[in-house]
């Protein structure tokens, strides 16, 4: 027998939401501790609520679904369970973050079935972007870019007529002294948090595959691209006013604000670009 659609939750689904609650609490506020203490991962206090937000969008759809309950779901949860345990056996912040979002789709599949699983879908995986990346993954990556954004600086840079030395990711200017291209300054912080942005607006505002994936893509290029604009007028700042004005205080921050908006500002600008791209097919008839 088919159950009636419904919105609301029924008293077995809020015994449900208050047993994941408590389960994943700890968990949860692990996940605080790593947001508030690494500076590429304070994103992850926004992403429950646009993850909210964005199921809240289309509730409209909700109307349209049936609440089968899937025992299917509970053998999600108890995988959820097992990877949770795991996380917390090995110390492991990323694998209970993981733990949880599978837990949430389990159990959304049990308790209102496949139907309102796929309605789900986006939200439910957009919270994967609260889960922080696990460090050994990260660190060779953030090297990675440090040399690549000290790299191309001096090339371009001795473009310009403003020659300077390189020694690692270190920069020395021509009177001696050292520019130290640090994580803020390698991309990897636009890199992290431009994805979940560019997810966002693609599955907001794009239809086809391909444009969604071309502006998922663009937000590598677009993060170094700004980056290494912000170290090179670092250096220009330095070469004229010293390294002490050019990397401390009220102006280093503001380039570094500065340097975000501009890469915002091109993904969004990309997204129109390939908005107008879709407007044909949009217009064909059916």
């Amino acid at each position: 027998m088919n159950a009636a659609p419904a919105e609301r939750l029924a008293p077995r689904e809020w015994a449900l939401l208050a047993l994941l609650a408590a389960s994943f609490a700890p968990a949860l506020l692990s996940l605080a501790g790593v947001w508030r203490a690494v500076e590429y991962q304070s994103h992850g206090f926004l992403v429950p609520l646009v993850s909210l937000w964005v199921a809240l969008r289309e509730r409209y759809a909700w109307r349209r679904l049936e609440a089968r309950p899937d025992a299917r779901g509970l053998a999600v949860l108890a995988a959820a369970a097992l990877a949770y345990l795991a996380g917390i056996g090995v110390g492991s912040v990323s694998l209970q973050g993981v733990a949880f979002v599978a837990a949430v789709a389990g159990a959304v599949l049990y308790a209102r079935g496949p139907a309102w699983l796929r309605q789900l879908a986006f939200p439910i995986a957009f919270l994967l972007f609260m889960v922080p990346v696990p460090p050994p993954w990260i660190a060779p990556f953030i090297v990675r870019l440090q040399f690549f954004v000290s790299d191309a600086s001096v090339r371009i840079l001795a473009a310009l007529g403003a020659p300077i030395t390189r020694e690692g990711n270190v920069l020395v200017l021509p009177g001696g002294e050292q520019l130290f291209v640090a994580e803020a300054c390698s991309g990897v912080t636009s890199v992290i948090t431009l994805a979940p942005l560019a997810v966002l607006l693609a599955y907001l505002t794009l239809r086809r595959p391909a444009a969604r994936v071309a502006l998922v893509a663009g937000v590598v290029p677009l993060a170094m691209a700004g980056n290494l604009a912000r170290v090179i007028a670092t250096v220009l700042v330095a070469r004229r006013f010293g390294a002490e004005v050019a990397t401390e205080g009220p102006p280093h921050e503001l380039l570094g604000l500065l340097t975000y908006g501009v890469a915002v500002a091109l993904m969004l600008g990309l997204g129109a670009a390939l908005r107008r791209g879709e407007a044909p097919a949009r217009s064909a008839p059916a």
